[in-house]
């Protein structure tokens, strides 16, 4: 066994011993979206510190606690808190909850974000559902030995996000009248955020939106055999002709108002899945 993945299993056993449900779905809420958290019938909340090799969240608005419950009726495991590139992990330890997912059942992950929009047409408050993504975090964490027993070498990405999942989104966000947009999510490292000129170049890419986490746990979830809902809330506008200085506590509550919505949108997808 690789260290990698005796590790992986030290985790999974730990969760496996404090939680009482078996997990099909994993979700990973992000900044100022923890309160889905609230919405979970649970039956287990793990700190993060207490789980073997788990990295421990360290950016304001997330917990960093382990959700084990039914939510609409289904099993989940929610992490509310994530990990980011900025905060000094690995791209190894920033997927590490996702590889445990896998082996604790989980065979879909609905993972959400905050980011800045990009598409004019995407004001504050918007909510996007992720198509494809751009990776400008100059690093992957498929980079290394390969463990066929977590992934294949070279796994596939024409569909990082699940076509069914993301059709089944858009018929909930019509029946209930909510609006959801869809586009490209493009990640890069932060902590600092982008430049007129950056904003100008994601643009040209064709990126929607940008944030600075997702895109590592996506790869690892497609590479693991996981499908994927990506979900984002626009908090802030990047238009680089009108750029206004960022202000992180503005963003956060963008992220807190829109949070209801969003939280409404991912269990009527649970509700029919």
């Amino acid at each position: 066994m690789t260290p990698a993945f005796d590790m992986i299993q030290e985790a999974r056993s730990f969760i496996e011993s404090n939680i009482k449900i078996k997990p099909d779905f994993g979700i990973i809420l992000g900044t100022g979206l923890g309160r889905l958290a609230d919405s979970i019938e649970k039956d287990a909340v793990i700190p993060y510190e207490e789980i073997p090799h788990f990295p421990v969240s360290t950016v304001e608005a997330h917990a960093g606690k382990l959700i084990s419950g039914t939510l609409a009726g289904k099993n989940v495991i929610a992490m509310q808190g994530r990990f980011h590139f900025y905060e000094g992990y690995t791209m190894q330890q920033i997927v590490f909850p996702v590889r445990v997912m896998k082996f604790l059942g989980v065979k879909a992950l609905v993972v959400s974000n905050a980011a800045g929009g990009i598409n004019p047409l995407f004001p504050p408050g918007t909510i996007m559902a992720i198509t494809d993504h751009i990776n400008l975090l100059g690093d992957n964490p498929l980079i290394g030995p390969n463990d066929d027993r977590i992934g294949p070498r070279f796994p596939d990405m024409s569909e990082p996000y699940s076509q069914k999942l993301l059709e089944l989104v858009m018929q909930v966000a019509i029946q209930n009248k909510i609006r959801i947009e869809q586009g490209v999510y493009a990640s890069m490292t932060g902590p600092s955020l982008e430049t007129k000129a950056e904003y100008r170049m994601l643009k040209t890419l064709g990126a929607d939106v940008i944030g600075m986490s997702t895109v590592p746990e996506v790869i690892a979830a497609v590479h693991a055999g996981i499908e994927v809902l990506g979900l984002t809330v626009v908090t802030d506008s990047c238009l680089p002709d009108a750029l206004e200085k960022a202000d992180i506590k503005k963003i956060i509550a963008v992220a807190n108002k829109t949070e209801p919505v969003l939280v409404k949108v991912i269990k009527k997808v649970l509700e029919v899945l």
